[in-house]
Parts: C-alpha cells; sequence; structure tokens
C-alpha cells in the first residue's frame, strides 16, 4: 500500500535535509524490521524515520514486488534500504520502487553477513570505495527521493581514518544526501554478524570528525546507542541517531521520542490505544491469510521493566503461536501489564 500524497505535507526526512532538522531513526534490521515491525513502531512514535529491512536489487527485479516492497500507508517517513553493487541493477531497483512513495533510498555498505559478502556489497564494499560511488551515481539518475549510505568505519585492516573519509567523499561527490555511520569496523573474516555488532570497539569520536569535516553533509551515527540520554548526547555532535537492537528490544523507549527530540506535547502513551490499533491491524492481516504470530513477535519486549511484563511475554510467545490465535490475544497480553505500578520486574533486556 502507498501513502497519500499529500502536498502540503512534505515528510520528516526531507524537511531534515533542508531545514537541519535533527532525525531519530530505528536502524533497518534483517528478519526484525519488516512491515509489521514498522506498523508497530509507528503506533508508538510519529515522527521517528523508520528503514524497512535490507531488501536486494536481485530480488526487487526478479521477485515478489508487492510482497517485497508494500508497506503500510501509516508507516512514512519510511526509508527503503538496498543491496547490491551492481548500478544498473540498483539503478532499476529504484526505478521499480518508485510507486512505492518510500521517503529515502539507502544503499546498505555495513553488513556483514556471509550471505551478503557472497553477494559482494553490505560491509566488504568499504574495500571499493569507487564502486559505491559508481552505486550512487545509478541510484540518483533515477530517484526522485533522497539517496543515502549506510556505513561501517572500516572493514578488517583498513585505517578509519583514511578509509571512511575516502568513501564519504567519493559518494557525496556522487549525489549522496546523506551519510549514516555504524562506529565499528567490520571484521569479514573471523567474526559473526552478531559478534560484529558487539566486539569491534565503538569509535563514536572519528564520526563526530566527519561531520567536523563534513558541516554541510547530513551526518548521522549509529551502533551500541542504547539509551535516549545517549542519543541526545551525539546529537550535539551529529545530524542524526540511530538505535537498533535497543528500539527493537524494548519499544517503549520510542514513547518519549517525540516529546523529547520534536517538541510534541508531553502526554502519557496511551497503551490502551495502542493495542486497540494493534488488534484492528493484525485482524486485517489474519483476514488476509497471515498470522497473530507474524505481528506480535515485534511486540514481545515492549514492556520490559514493567509489572506483568514477564506474563505478557508468556502470552505473546505461546498464545498468539497456536493455529488460529486471534487478535483477543492481544487484549489478553496488554491486561496483564500494571501500567500504575513503578516498581520494575527483574529482567534482562
Amino acid at each position: 500500500m502507498t501513502r497519500n500524497n499529500d502536498a502540503n505535507e512534505l515528510n520528516l526526512y526531507r524537511k531534515s535535509l533542508i531545514s537541519r532538522t535533527k532525525i531519530f531513526s530505528v536502524a533497518p534490521m534483517i528478519d526484525w524490521t519488516d512491515r509489521h515491525c514498522r506498523y508497530f513502531h509507528r503506533q508508538i512514535s510519529r515522527e521517528a524515520l523508520l528503514y524497512t529491512e535490507m531488501v536486494v536489487a536481485d530480488a526487487i527485479i526478479h521477485g515478489p514486488r508487492d510482497r517485497l516492497l508494500g508497506h503500510d500507508a501509516a508507516e512514512h517517513p519510511l526509508a527503503l534500504q538496498l543491496g547490491g553493487s551492481d548500478p544498473a541493477k540498483l539503478a532499476e531497483a529504484v526505478k521499480i520502487a518508485e510507486p512505492y512513495l518510500y521517503d529515502e533510498i539507502n544503499l546498505n555498505v555495513g553488513c556483514p553477513s556471509d550471505r551478503v559478502q557472497s553477494g559482494t556489497f553490505g560491509a566488504c564494499l568499504m574495500l571499493t570505495p569507487e564502486t559505491v560511488a559508481a552505486c550512487v551515481a545509478a541510484m540518483k539518475r533515477v530517484a526522485t527521493v533522497p539517496v543515502t549510505v549506510k556505513c561501517r568505519i572500516g572493514v578488517d585492516e583498513q585505517e578509519p581514518e583514511h578509509a571512511l573519509p575516502e568513501l564519504i567523499s567519493r559518494v557525496l561527490d556522487a549525489g549522496a544526501d546523506a551519510i549514516w555511520i555504524h562506529a565499528r569496523k567490520a571484521w569479514l573474516k573471523g567474526l559473526s554478524p552478531k559478534e560484529n555488532r558487539e566486539i569491534p570497539p565503538l569509535d563514536y569520536e572519528i564520526v563526530y570528525r566527519m561531520k567536523q569535516r563534513w558541516p554541510d553533509v547530513f551526518i548521522g551515527i549509529n551502533g551500541g546507542i542504547r539509551t535516549l540520554d545517549e542519543a541526545a548526547t551525539h546529537l550535539a555532535h551529529v545530524d542524526g541517531v540511530m538505535l537498533g537492537r535497543a528500539a527493537y528490544q524494548n519499544a517503549a523507549i520510542l514513547a518519549d521520542i517525540d516529546q523529547r527530540f520534536f517538541g510534541a506535547p508531553a502526554a502519557e502513551p496511551d497503551w490502551e490505544a495502542l493495542c486497540n490499533r494493534m488488534m484492528v491491524y493484525a485482524e486485517r492481516h489474519i483476514a488476509s491469510g497471515g498470522r497473530l504470530q507474524h505481528v506480535t513477535r515485534h511486540m514481545v519486549g515492549l514492556f520490559t521493566g514493567l509489572p506483568g511484563a514477564r506474563r505478557y511475554r508468556q502470552i505473546l510467545s505461546t498464545d498468539a503461536a497456536k493455529s488460529g490465535a486471534g487478535p483477543e490475544v492481544l487484549a489478553a497480553a496488554f491486561a496483564a501489564v500494571d501500567f500504575s505500578g513503578t516498581e520494575q520486574e527483574a529482567v534482562s533486556a
């Protein structure tokens, strides 16, 4: 589904590129940020920029386009992240995606998984910045929205102080509108994707230096950011901050974003209204042939720390997975949580 193209409402990302407004984003995460996850996150924050999972250009060209690119109108502002290393194929994928009205097209130059490496894209493209530049240039020629790059600070034995600015310089010359930087190296051999998100040391300072070097370019930061206080600290140095696992594993963190970073009126989250909206959405998904678990698997960590959260998780993890499970399971799960309590459970995020 595409969004209502209201000419009076520029989306958040385009406005930010014009006015330098800061951006808060939920990172693209393979197997996590699918359309159901994004719809759920949008019910909690109106303003956060959301990303799709990485979608490979070849899949868009040859695969089921509506399944890969379709989304709910409510998900905007919404960016499509593409994977690939062939400029012509990426340009074709951008053209195919045009009717779906994404607000940004992002090129993945940061994923370190074996599957991505075997396709010669993702983080291994850090080794060939000229290829990245050619891809960006091809995408820009056909795109009608901003084209951005999400990268690491380097890979393997690269020296980030040289590799990162070279990549940035080349993609900016090719027309990139913004750069998102995961502030870790990626080790293409010897570390799993999970280890690559945890073991290489974070270097936020190099991202700050890139912003100082290119003060007029939108540069956002990603990697290891777990709280909104940390996000606010980073936003004193860069233009955008991107949370990944912290936002997914405890989505309630998104409830404070609009007020804290975008000037929305302070208000307590209306969890009952959220439950009702998600029940309607789940019912619609089930009616189209889906299963409740497709929706609820993204909601399990919502109330981490609140009294009743353990029971909430149990219901969503077991009852929602049963054959024929319906939206009433969501109502039962939400009813288990004590929203008035202040004593927190000793649970791990």
